[in-house]
C-alpha cells in the first residue's frame, strides 16, 4: 500500500483520510490550526487560562445535513459517530408576530408526501401555494431535460415559472439560500434544482434534518483517528508543495518536510496559488459567499422549539443549543453583515428574535458572540461549474479535494466529503470505490 500526505484537515481532507486508511494506505493529515473540521468545527470561547476556568464550546456556525447526504453519513459511520447526529422530521416556519407553520412529510407517497402539511402552511396564500406546486412539478420534469440550468440563475427560473414575489421570498429563498449559501439572483439554477430534487423529492425521508448533538469538533476527536490509524499533525500550516522532475517530491509545512508516494491538497481555493504557484488553475471567477453565526445566551428560556426557520427578516434559522437559553442564529449569504460591527449585529439579532419569540424581549442577554465566516463557501454562480477542477492534476502524484472542486454538489458538507472520496478513489485507482451515488 502507498503513503499519502493530505494537506488540510477540513471535511474534504478528513473524508479522504478515512477512506484511504480503510484501504490500507498509510495516511498523514497536516492541519494548520489546533483543531480539525475546517469551516465545520467548534472551539472554546471565554476561557481564562490564568484562573484555570473554562469557557463555552461553540460551533463556528450551525451545520446541518439532510438524509440525502449519503456520503456525509457514510463518513460519519466510518468515524463511528453516526449516533451523535439527531434527525428531525418537522420544519417550523415562523412569521413575525409568532404564527407557526409545520412542514413535514405525511402519509402520501412521493412526490405528494408533503401535500398535507404544504396546503396547511399559513404563510402562503392559496394562489401562492398552487403556484409553488406547479413549479415543483416543473422542476422535477425539467431537471432531466433543461440544458441551460448552469447558465441562468435560480431567480430567473422562478420568474420564468411565474412565481409570486412572496412565494419566492418565503418558500424558495428560505430553503435554497440556507442550503447553498447564496442569494437566488446569484445562484446557478442547476444547484437549486439539485438541492430541491434530492432533499425534497427523492424520497419521503430525504429532507429530514440531522443536527449534531455534540460540538462539531468532537465528531473528529483524536481517538477516532487513532482507531483508523491516521496520523493527525495539527498546528502545521502548509507552506510549499515542491515539484521536481514533474512530480511532487515533498511538502514543507510548519518548518518541516513531509514525504509520501501521493499528495492530496484539500486546501481552500484562495490558498492554491501561494502553496503551489506552478500549478496552472484559472481561479479568477471564484468568489466567496459569507455566513454569519450569532450566539446568544439569555438568563431564561425564550423558546421550547429545537429549531425554526424565521421569515421576512435577516435572521434565517434559529437553533436551540441549551434549554431555550442558549440560542444560535444563522444568516447565510450574509454580505450585508460583513461590515457591521459586533454590537450592531447583536442588536439586530435580539431585535428580530423578539419579533418571533416575545420572551427574548423580556429576557436579559447575558453574553453574545458573533462569528463572521467571510470565506464560508464559494459563490455557486452561473457558469462556474465547468471551471471547477477535477481531482486529478497534471502532476501524476498530486490530487485535489475541497468543496470548490468538481464534486457534483455545491459547497456543502456533502460536497466536501464527495470531493474527498473522489480524490481517494483516484489515488486508490478505483480498486474499491468510496463514492456513493446520489439517492436519485
Amino acid at each position: 500500500m502507498a503513503s499519502v500526505v493530505i494537506l488540510g484537515g477540513g471535511l474534504a481532507g478528513l473524508s479522504a483520510a478515512a477512506a484511504l486508511s480503510s484501504a490500507g494506505h498509510q495516511v498523514q493529515v497536516l492541519e494548520g490550526r489546533p483543531f480539525l473540521g475546517g469551516r465545520a468545527t467548534s472551539y472554546e470561547i471565554g476561557g481564562d487560562a490564568t484562573s484555570n476556568t473554562s469557557g463555552e464550546t461553540i460551533d463556528n456556525c450551525q451545520h446541518i445535513l439532510l438524509k440525502c447526504c449519503v456520503n456525509l453519513l457514510d463518513f460519519y459511520k466510518r468515524l463511528g459517530v453516526e449516533d451523535e447526529i439527531t434527525f428531525h422530521r418537522e420544519f417550523v416556519f415562523i412569521e413575525p408576530g409568532g404564527r407557526r407553520s409545520i412542514f413535514k412529510a405525511g402519509r402520501f407517497p412521493r412526490p405528494a408526501h408533503f401535500a398535507e402539511s404544504f396546503f396547511h402552511l399559513t404563510f402562503l396564500t392559496w394562489s401562492e401555494k398552487l403556484a409553488v406546486a406547479r413549479a415543483i412539478l416543473a422542476l422535477e420534469k425539467q431537471a432531466e431535460t433543461r440544458k441551460d440550468l448552469d447558465r441562468i440563475t435560480m431567480l430567473e427560473w422562478l420568474q420564468e415559472q411565474r412565481q409570486p414575489p412572496q412565494a419566492i421570498e418565503r418558500f424558495w429563498r428560505q430553503i435554497l439560500v440556507s442550503a447553498i449559501n447564496e442569494e437566488l439572483d446569484r445562484m446557478a439554477a442547476s444547484h437549486g434544482f439539485q438541492v430541491f430534487k434530492l432533499g425534497f423529492l427523492a424520497r419521503n425521508d430525504s429532507y429530514e434534518m440531522g443536527i449534531p448533538n455534540v460540538p462539531l469538533a468532537h465528531l473528529y476527536r483524536r481517538e477516532v483517528w487513532d482507531k483508523l490509524r491516521v496520523e493527525i499533525v495539527t498546528r502545521t500550516p502548509v507552506e510549499e508543495v515542491v515539484v521536481e522532475g514533474g512530480r511532487v517530491s515533498r511538502v514543507v509545512a510548519g518548518g518541516f518536510e513531509f514525504h509520501a508516494d501521493y499528495y492530496l491538497c484539500a486546501l481552500p481555493f484562495e490558498r492554491i496559488a501561494k502553496v503551489m504557484p506552478g500549478l496552472q488553475f484559472d481561479l479568477r471567477d471564484f468568489e466567496h459567499s459569507p455566513i454569519t453565526g450569532i450566539h446568544l445566551w439569555f438568563d431564561r428560556p425564550i423558546t421550547e422549539l429545537p429549531h425554526a426557520t424565521l421569515l421576512d427578516r435577516n435572521i434565517q434559522w434559529m437553533f436551540n443549543k441549551g434549554e431555550g437559553k442558549a440560542i444560535q442564529l444563522v444568516v447565510s449569504a450574509s454580505r450585508s453583515m460583513v461590515e457591521m460591527s459586533r454590537a450592531e449585529v447583536i442588536a439586530l439579532a435580539v431585535r428580530e428574535l423578539s419579533e418571533f419569540f416575545p420572551e427574548a424581549a423580556k429576557a436579559k442577554l447575558e453574553k453574545a458572540h458573533v462569528v463572521k465566516e467571510v470565506r464560508a463557501t464559494f459563490s455557486a454562480k452561473p457558469g462556474l461549474e465547468s471551471k471547477r477542477p477535477s481531482a486529478s492534476t497534471s502532476i501524476p502524484n498530486l490530487f485535489l479535494a475541497g468543496d470548490w472542486t468538481r464534486s457534483g454538489w455545491p459547497a456543502t458538507m456533502e460536497g466536501a466529503v464527495r470531493s474527498g472520496y473522489i480524490a481517494a478513489d483516484a489515488i486508490n485507482q478505483g480498486l474499491h470505490p468510496f463514492l456513493l451515488p446520489d439517492i436519485a
